[in-house]
């Protein structure tokens, strides 16, 4: 593969020699390890990335926990609960099915003003969106104008999530070195858990305290309007961070592509291809365990949605700290090889899963939570990293953006669309996981397309950013074995 950046022999440009300690310096002598003052940066980042995707995915998983609970009553009134249900996570799916645009406007944005004024625009589209739900009338109030207004806010969350996770992920990766990258960019998948942690404690502590009728009257949407204090505190993080210096570096050297998107799809198409595919098991592996699940156990199984919503709570949990240690460990092992493994026992777990449901113990089916959680942890840890190293480096945030994106057209948009109506259908579990088969098979296709990480291309990027602008990449990846 031809990366176009210039190659220099050792004599012409000796490496700098570090001791062992040293600020620059790492077990294989190589100065791409942060020094302290930017590995303070580096930590600022990290939790800049993790409290604003955090934020904005405790408004995504909001709107995903009510769906399943509240939505179908209130804004899609029918004599079938579950035909509500079904039509209630249709608008569930519009927030994937905008998230593209998201990509495309965002991701575009991001290479011409910046990471940080992209990531500050992203949470308050979302945030303002969220809020504005929780002052929605409902069917009875205004009839078909409520179902048309909670899309279109639905779009609006989707639009700022779709240009989100692109920027959060190179928030963090462009500070540090990209022998940590698994560890670091995992920072952004923390944000979906902690999300949907907050989300459903929220949910589950208001349901708790009110009554039923209480919960739908007006209890629904204190957990939507909590959403503006939340992202005041996200500015304030976000604001308070500097650009990434990869950006400023590309902007100093001219080397901002000017159709990035063309570019991607006539020279990135393999990775491309390899990226939406490693993302669509993890997808609707997450949607299953932590949005149909409570739909499956209280309208299938007939139990508490207490119960449900507390092993969803539970298994997010444990997320916060498997998700970066799963990218940590990604670091050591090799990403593609752990990748691969998850997605494997992503194919196996609904068959241990569903027989544990079916006994309609609550412990069994949290453990059965947990387990599925385990496992998306491994996919999900890794996953930023490994989407992003299948691109070149001045293309990443649109590469990314797009894959990102992409993917959850086909994978978190439809999964509680086809979960909902494979079980409406046949009435068994056994559809339902030769679904979630398919998806890991698609996925295992995608890891064996991708690459590994190529450190030489990143470490030789990162030593020449001060150099003349160099020529635009033009070919596509090769691809390395397992």
């Amino acid at each position: 593969m031809d990366h176009n950046s210039p190659k220099q022999s050792a004599a012409e440009e000796p490496a700098p020699s570090h001791g062992p300690g040293e600020p620059g310096a790492t077990s294989a002598g190589r100065p791409d390890a942060p020094r302290p003052q930017d590995r303070r940066t580096l930590l600022k980042a990290f939790t800049a990335s993790l409290t604003g995707t955090s934020l904005e995915w405790y408004d995504f998983a909001v709107y995903s926990a009510a769906s399943a609970l509240v939505f179908g009553k209130l804004f899609f009134p029918s004599g079938d609960p579950l035909t509500g249900t079904l039509l209630a996570f249709s608008t569930y799916a519009v927030g994937y099915v905008s998230r593209p645009l998201g990509g495309f406007v965002f991701g575009r944005l991001g290479d011409v003003i910046g990471r940080k004024r992209v990531l500050v625009a992203t949470l308050v589209l979302v945030g303002a969106a969220t809020f504005l739900i929780g002052c929605l009338p409902t069917h009875a109030v205004a009839g078909p104008v409520a179902p048309a207004l909670l899309v279109l806010l639905r779009f609006a969350q989707g639009v700022g999530v779709g240009g989100e996770w692109g920027g959060a992920v190179l928030l963090t990766s462009e500070f540090g070195s990209s022998r940590q990258r698994g560890f670091w960019a995992s920072a952004a998948q923390v944000g979906p858990p902690a999300g949907n942690l907050m989300a459903n404690g929220a949910l589950a502590a208001l349901g708790a305290m009110l009554t039923e009728e209480q919960f739908l009257s007006f209890g629904w949407r204190i957990a939507f309007l909590l959403s503006g204090v939340l992202v005041a505190f996200g500015l304030w993080v976000r604001t308070h961070l500097e650009e990434t210096p990869v950006f400023k570096a590309v902007e100093e050297t001219g080397e901002r592509p000017e159709a990035p998107i063309r570019e991607v799809f006539a020279t990135q198409r393999r990775p491309l291809v390899a990226a939406i595919l490693c993302r669509v098991a993890p997808d609707v592996l997450y949607a299953m365990f932590t949005v149909f699940v409570l739909t499956y156990v209280t309208e299938q199984l007939g139990m508490p949605q207490g119960e449900a919503l507390t092993a969803v709570l539970i298994g997010s949990g444990l997320q916060i700290f498997l998700i970066p240690l799963a990218g940590a460990l990604s670091d050591r092992w090799n990403r593609r090889r752990l990748y691969m493994t998850a997605a494997v026992a992503a194919g196996v777990w609904p068959f241990v899963f569903f027989p544990l449901a079916e006994t309609r113990s609550w412990g069994l089916i949290v453990l059965g939570v947990i387990g599925a959680l385990v496992i998306h942890s491994m996919l999900y840890g890794p996953q930023a990293a490994f989407v992003a190293e299948q691109f070149s480096p001045r293309l990443r945030y649109t590469g990314s953006s797009l894959a990102y994106t992409l993917a959850g057209l086909i994978g978190g948009a439809v999964a509680p669309l086809i979960f909902t109506a494979l079980l409406g259908s046949f009435g068994t579990w056994l559809p339902l996981a030769g679904y979630i088969v398919v998806t890991a098979v698609l996925t295992v296709g995608g890891v064996l397309l991708g690459r590994d990480a190529d450190h030489a291309e990143d470490e030789e990027y990162t030593r020449h950013l001060g150099d003349a602008p160099r020529p635009r990449e033009a070919a596509e990846h090769g691809v390395k074995t397992l």
